[in-house]
């Protein structure tokens, strides 16, 4: 079974020339035609938290749909993270993910059944500070631990962890949180600020179930301009059991 995931930080939908335009992260979106999306900072800050991307727009002119958590009804995430999936993708559970914060951040949590496999993914945004990155890394390891085994009784789900994380390091930081249980920590490239990026800031994360394939940051006349990060991608392959 082969997925390919992407992590955006669609910066509320506002570009480099400063103009709110869904239209053109869902463009970008189409380019990278991943199967799985997380996405960073795709709510408004203010008022009733209403998606920059909204629902109509998905469902007319898109193949995906979002994962629904039930927390504001303009909303499509959780503190700005959203999942977005394909919609043959079946979604057999859905939760968001309290971090311990300076600042506003979450994280949410998908249970998905992919070719009738189970693939758990996460998506997040850790601290900016650089004061809780860890922990924050910490209490999603802890909650994706506290889930059920797959229900086929086979062990560990697969998963894939992915979104902004704001670390700066190469391999320190919050990312060593994910050494003891033999993470795979991707790094696509560099990704932040669009303009001129210097920082490797969103990552993908993979269990060791996965076969990681190729990986990247998707850069594109489009993407070069339709936020302050650029997306990246992974494609990911599970072997047969």
């Amino acid at each position: 079974m082969q997925l390919t995931v992407a992590s955006y930080n669609i910066h509320k939908g506002i570009g480099l020339d400063r103009r709110r335009d869904p239209e053109r992260i869902l463009a970008v979106l189409r380019e990278i035609d991943a199967d799985v999306i997380a996405l960073q900072e795709a709510d408004r800050r203010f008022g009733n938290r209403a998606s920059v991307l909204p629902r109509q727009l998905l469902d007319d002119h898109s193949p995906w749909r979002p994962v629904h958590f039930n927390m504001r009804p303009d909303s499509i995430g959780w503190h700005g993270n959203a999942l977005l999936v394909r919609r043959d993708i079946e979604v057999t559970a859905a939760a968001v993910v309290p971090l311990p914060m300076l600042e506003p951040r979450g994280a949410v949590r998908a249970d998905l059944l992919v070719e009738g496999r189970p693939v758990r993914v996460a998506g997040m945004h850790l601290d900016l500070s650089g004061l809780r990155r860890r922990h924050q890394v910490r209490a999603v390891l802890e909650h994706l631990a506290a889930c059920d085994d797959d229900a086929n009784g086979n062990g560990r789900c697969p998963m894939v962890l992915m979104g902004d994380f704001n670390e700066w390091t190469h391999a320190g930081g919050c990312l060593r949180e994910f050494r003891e249980d033999a993470w795979r920590v991707l790094a696509p490239g560099r990704s932040f600020p669009t303009r001129r990026p210097v920082a490797m800031l969103d990552r993908i994360v993979a269990s060791p179930e996965w076969d990681c394939g190729d990986y990247g940051v998707h850069h594109s006349a489009l993407s070069a301009r339709a936020s302050d990060h650029l997306p990246v991608f992974a494609q990911m392959r599970l072997p047969k059991n």
